[in-house]
């Protein structure tokens, strides 16, 4: 709404004009201008002057301008709705998890509770330095071949020291996985275990899970010469690199989409490789149960905190149908 204030009239009533508004919620902003000589319209040539409800005390001192005054309202915005019908993004992914026909989940800080390269680190007495590495290669400063290469030679572990640890330190799963897993599994949803960690620290995580350690697990492949020391990572393994599509996380989902047809494929994982899937995986579901990660937390469809809420939904969708 604009008036023009140009004579004492306008001043007479302004006062309860003011109070109407006040009460409505709405913002004054009273504009003084002049109209130009070559114009038929008002020209703004000064500042504003903004009134809002607890400046009301500015309004009941107005006196008669020496030019011409517009008083124009400002409304409060209103939000934005979304169209009807369409989904956002947590949405959208709640409806493709619950008719997912292949999961790919990520193992460190997500299946199980620990990063087991930073557990093998401790192991071999390099702790501090491989997590501070671990940390940088999960935010997403390095890629994940650059930081898997630097962990590595940073503990260089033997075929012996390797099976040891596997012997020494039992899988600690995170609380739920066990029966979201089971759930899937009953449903003839496809599991699979998608790490940038170790074949062979793997395995026993999968049998727990009665996940096929040979056909149903991406992972990468430490390699020892003939003494049984340490000779470099099998760089041929996707899951030794992350940055594109063809490699990494990335790479597993598109070759599983390609060779199953997989209609719905979700990735879940805590990391910025697990993140890098998506796509070719349908949809990207952030994991925050044991690590919480600002940069995962954003590029997420959705975030969940426990596997509890992902099995409530995938109950959801069977109460829905009765």
């Amino acid at each position: 709404m604009v008036f023009t204030a140009s004579s004492d009239h306008f001043l007479a009533n302004i006062r309860s004009i003011l109070k109407s508004l006040f009460t409505m919620g709405h913002e004054v902003c009273f504009t003084h201008g002049a109209r130009s000589s070559n114009s038929n319209g008002p020209v703004v040539v000064s500042s504003n002057i903004s009134l809002k409800p607890d400046q009301r005390v500015v309004a009941s001192n107005l006196h008669s301008p020496t030019r011409t005054q517009y008083l124009t309202t400002k409304p409060e915005p209103k939000p934005k709705l979304q169209p009807k019908g369409e989904l956002n993004a947590e949405q959208s992914a709640k409806e493709l998890w619950r008719r997912a026909d292949a999961v790919c989940f990520d193992v460190d800080s997500t299946v199980c509770e620990d990063e087991a390269i930073d557990e093998l680190a401790h192991y071999l007495g390099k702790g501090c330095e491989v997590a501070a590495c671990t940390q940088q290669a999960m935010g997403g400063s390095m890629t994940f071949r650059q930081a898997l290469a630097l962990r590595l030679n940073m503990m260089r572990p033997t075929r012996e020291q390797l099976q040891k640890y596997v012997k020494t330190h039992p899988v600690h799963l995170t609380p739920g996985i066990a029966q979201l897993i089971a759930e899937l599994h009953k449903r003839n949803v496809d599991v699979y275990l998608v790490s940038g960690g170790f074949r062979s620290i793997i395995a026993p995580v999968a049998k727990l899970l009665n996940i096929d350690p040979v056909q149903n697990v991406f992972a990468n492949e430490i390699l020892f010469d003939a003494q049984g020391n340490y000779a470099g990572f099998n760089e041929k393994e996707p899951t030794s690199d992350s940055g594109s599509k063809s490699v990494g996380k990335a790479g597993v989902c598109g070759l599983l989409k390609a060779k199953k047809s997989y209609k719905s494929l979700i990735m879940i994982g805590d990391g910025a490789t697990d993140a890098e899937a998506c796509p070719p995986a349908d949809a990207f579901i952030g994991f925050g149960g044991n690590q919480v990660r600002e940069t995962v937390q954003k590029l997420a469809d959705w975030y969940v905190y426990d596997f509890e809420t992902l099995l409530k939904e995938l109950n959801s969708s069977e109460n829905e149908a009765i």
